[in-house]
This record gives C-alpha cells, sequence and structure tokens, in this order.
C-alpha cells in the first residue's frame, strides 16, 4: 500500500509537536458528524481529542444542507484558511463513529474534491487512538488563519445521476457499500439516521461490499493484496470504471479511499447523491434481494 495516504498511530504520536505548532506544515483534522454518531461509539471531540487536532464537524464543514449538495469551493477554503491549513500543508483526517474514519474520509473525499495535495488518514481513526491509550486533550488549537486556495473541482472523482443511468447500460461496475441488510432493501437506513428513501433495495447490476469486510477487528484496514481479492470477488479488479455509493455518500467514500488511494485504481468515482437520490426518484429502476 502506499505508505503516503495512510499514517499509523504511532507515525502520529511522534509528530504531536508538529501538529501543536503554530507555523507548522501538518495539520491535524478530527471529522466527525455528532447529530448522527452515537456518543456511546466515540469521544466527542470535546470530551477528547488528539492533540492539536482541528474541529471540522461533517455538515457544518463539508456540505451544505440547503443544497444537499457538498460544500462550495469558496467556503471550503474559508474554513481551511481560518484553521491555519493552506495549500502546502499536509493535512492528516481521522474520525470515529460506529465505522472507523466514517465521516473522516468523506472529508478526505472533498479535499481531493478541491484539489489539496497531501492528505493523509490515520489507520483505524479515533477509535484505534482511544482503545490504545494514545493521548488526549481537551485543548482546542487556535492557530493563525492562513490563506487557502481551492483548486479544481476535480470531477473525475466524483459520480451524478447520468453516470449511473450509463452505468446500469453499460454494465460499468458499482460497489454498493452499505449492509446485507440496506442492499436487499429490508431496511432503508441504519437505525438513528434521519436521511432516508422512499424505497429500499440497490441499483441494478451493483455488487455489495460492506465497510466491514474491509477492516481488520481492531478498526484498522486489511491488507492491500486481502483488499484485492475482496474486490476481486465482487467484479472489480482496476481494469475499468468503477462507481462507489452508499446512502448519502459517506460511507462510499470510505471504498473510493480503498479503491483509488490505496490499491491505485485510477477510475474511480463517488456517487455521493447515493441512495437519498437513486431511492427517491420517480421511476429509476432498483433492484431488491441479494
Amino acid at each position: 500500500m502506499p505508505g503516503d495516504v495512510l499514517v499509523t498511530a504511532d507515525w502520529v504520536e511522534d509528530h504531536l509537536d508538529d501538529f501543536q505548532s503554530d507555523d507548522s506544515d501538518l495539520r491535524l483534522v478530527e471529522i466527525n458528524n455528532p447529530t448522527v454518531t452515537d456518543e456511546s461509539e466515540y469521544t466527542p471531540y470535546e470530551e477528547g481529542h488528539i492533540p492539536g487536532a482541528l474541529n471540522f464537524e461533517w455538515d457544518a464543514v463539508f456540505t451544505d444542507e440547503t443544497e444537499r449538495d457538498i460544500v462550495s469551493k469558496e467556503d471550503f477554503a474559508a474554513r481551511n484558511g481560518e484553521g491555519g491549513i493552506d495549500a502546502d500543508t499536509t493535512v492528516v483526517v481521522y474520525g470515529g463513529g460506529r465505522v472507523p474514519n466514517w465521516f473522516a474520509l468523506f472529508g478526505y473525499w472533498i479535499y481531493k474534491y478541491y484539489g489539496h495535495g497531501d492528505v493523509r488518514v490515520i489507520d483505524g481513526g479515533k477509535g484505534y487512538w482511544v482503545e490504545n491509550d494514545y493521548p488526549l486533550s481537551t485543548e482546542e488549537p487556535d492557530f493563525t488563519p492562513r490563506d487557502y486556495v481551492a483548486r479544481g473541482p476535480f470531477e473525475s472523482v466524483r459520480a451524478y445521476k447520468d453516470d449511473i443511468d450509463k452505468a446500469i447500460e453499460e454494465g460499468i461496475p458499482m460497489v454498493d457499500v452499505r449492509s446485507p441488510e440496506e442492499f436487499s432493501g429490508e431496511v432503508i437506513a441504519p437505525e438513528g439516521l434521519n436521511e432516508t428513501a422512499q424505497r429500499g433495495g440497490h441499483i441494478p447490476g451493483a455488487s455489495n461490499v460492506p465497510i466491514g469486510t474491509t477492516l481488520n477487528e481492531d478498526g484498522t484496514f486489511k491488507s492491500a493484496d486481502e483488499l484485492r481479492e475482496l474486490y476481486s470477488d465482487a467484479g472489480v479488479d482496476g481494469d475499468e470504471s468503477t462507481i462507489t455509493y452508499c446512502r448519502v455518500g459517506e460511507r462510499s467514500s470510505i471504498e473510493w479511499f480503498l479503491l483509488h488511494e490505496l490499491l491505485g485504481y485510477d477510475d474511480v468515482r463517488n456517487y455521493d447523491g447515493s441512495w437519498t437520490e437513486w431511492g427517491n426518484l420517480v421511476g429509476a429502476p432498483i433492484e431488491t434481494g441479494e
């Protein structure tokens, strides 16, 4: 696996002084969505975070809830600049929740959509950090603002409804990363989450590779060889275009990261409209069952 996009907790601990320094070229960003994440499953930012980490909440920083879209380039640049980040900063994201780095990798995907050069993620996320007794802080950093210039957007990492229509027609591989119960249509969304759809099921032709199958017991990612075999069994080998999707694009950004960033498959796009768009469309084809 390319070592520059996935970092260990030990590596982060070794660089804590840099992450807390105002003039450093390293920044830590904790990304969670407290409105849907059960606090019994993670430590809220205010109760403890990695020293030096900024608090970038998913819904406030990376989405536009009014438009039901991702954050605008201008707002994204402004929030990063306020946090002491510029385009040359190495940004290391992490998060918690019922899935390690659940919303953090959506943030990673947005950074890449807007052309940020050096973004990394902590393997195992906040859960691994806390479970293994790495240091925590309750102090929120106050870095000197910087001028952040966003680039793009780079549409090659994003899929839209028209791309799904084409994928169905041409047999382009699609990976549904939701639970088997969501994929089959037994349930529409995980318990406690508000964004749902009128219908349950999956997009015709999609393969189901639930997030949990990509993880080790400690929440770290499986090896590259294990991941290649997992996706190969689902008909994805990197030789053609692939689209990932879930409910609102957050879980599918994890498997976009695995396919595109870790395994190096060239043409992988995340459909952030996902099931809350497709499952609500009048006349859009769906399938139910396995």
